[in-house]
């Protein structure tokens, strides 16, 4: 096997941007996803695509996974056929899903009572970010596994933060999905009113991002996906609503009191009732006031 072997699991928009990037850094990447448009669509990257985990452990001591949400990646990890079954001795798994701290934290300590080690890497950067390799990683776990993983997150990512333990870095990911959903609703009402003030949107945004007031969503989001009303970043709102929760749950569990967190928890929380969960996240800017005007 060549040491350059590294195993996808979850193919989807962010699971196969990683796997092309990592193809252009000269690794060979195996794949494999429950979906057969996901796995054909792999395929034509380049990715070898192989039938199951048991497979894919066989050749690869490396494994990413890319998934929806904890319960996933549990599936993975421990159910039949799934890694801790199937694994090489000392395998390295790599979760760049955004999973739940507490989940990930018994992951590890599972996984390196039978010989292996987990990092927590969640990023931030979305599907272009993982085809271009320019992604953010918030990473938890041991520092010999971030050390084994390095080459491999340096294909992936131009920023990787070790923020410690296991599990950590799934809290720092939360964290920031809270501030990114925060900022999407306080950017929407910035817009609003300017709007209604008499001001271009277009020019307000250009304005805000040369000023203290900017943010990745007025940098980014706002001119590539509101504006123009395209609404197809690739990250849905079903995910985005997950992470608010489980940020939500995070504060609770601290004992902490932040009233401007639950506003936005109850926000997203209450898009259930109109925004349907396939569409993408930046429509939830259609609950603001300026919703109502585009």
């Amino acid at each position: 096997m060549s040491q350059k072997t590294v195993g996808v699991i979850g193919l989807g928009s962010m699971g196969n941007g990683m796997a092309c990037s990592l193809l252009r850094e000269g690794f060979h990447v195996l794949g494999t996803d429950v979906g057969e448009a996901q796995r054909q669509a792999a395929a034509a990257a380049g990715v070898t695509i192989v039938q199951n985990i048991q497979t894919l452990c066989a050749e690869a001591d490396l494994i990413i996974l890319s998934l929806p949400m904890a319960k996933h990646v549990q599936q993975v990890v421990k159910g039949e056929g799934g890694i801790l079954e199937h694994a090489r001795p000392n395998t390295l798994i790599i979760d760049t899903s955004t999973s739940e701290p507490d989940v990930t934290r018994a992951l590890a300590a599972e996984l390196k009572e039978a010989g292996h080690q987990l990092l927590d890497c969640p990023v931030s950067g979305g599907p272009a970010g993982a085809a271009t390799g320019t992604m953010v990683m918030v990473v938890g776990g041991e520092v010999s596994a971030l050390e084994r993983a390095q080459e491999c997150l340096d294909a992936l990512s131009t920023k990787v933060v070790h923020l410690g333990e296991s599990g950590n870095g799934h809290v720092a990911k939360l964290i920031n999905n809270l501030l990114c959903a925060a900022h999407l609703l306080t950017t929407a009402e910035a817009v609003a009113l300017g709007k209604k003030a008499g001001l271009d949107p277009a020019a307000l945004i250009e304005g805000l991002n040369a000023g203290s007031g900017r943010s990745a969503i007025s940098e980014v989001n706002f001119p590539r996906w509101v504006l123009n009303e395209g609404f197809d970043s690739g990250f849905t709102m079903q995910l985005m609503r997950k992470d608010v929760r489980l940020a939500k749950q995070l504060i609770q569990d601290t004992g902490l009191n932040l009233p401007m967190a639950d506003h936005v928890a109850f926000a997203w929380a209450a898009s259930e009732e109109n925004i349907a969960d396939h569409n993408d996240f930046n429509c939830i800017i259609k609950n603001t006031a300026l919703g109502e005007s585009v």
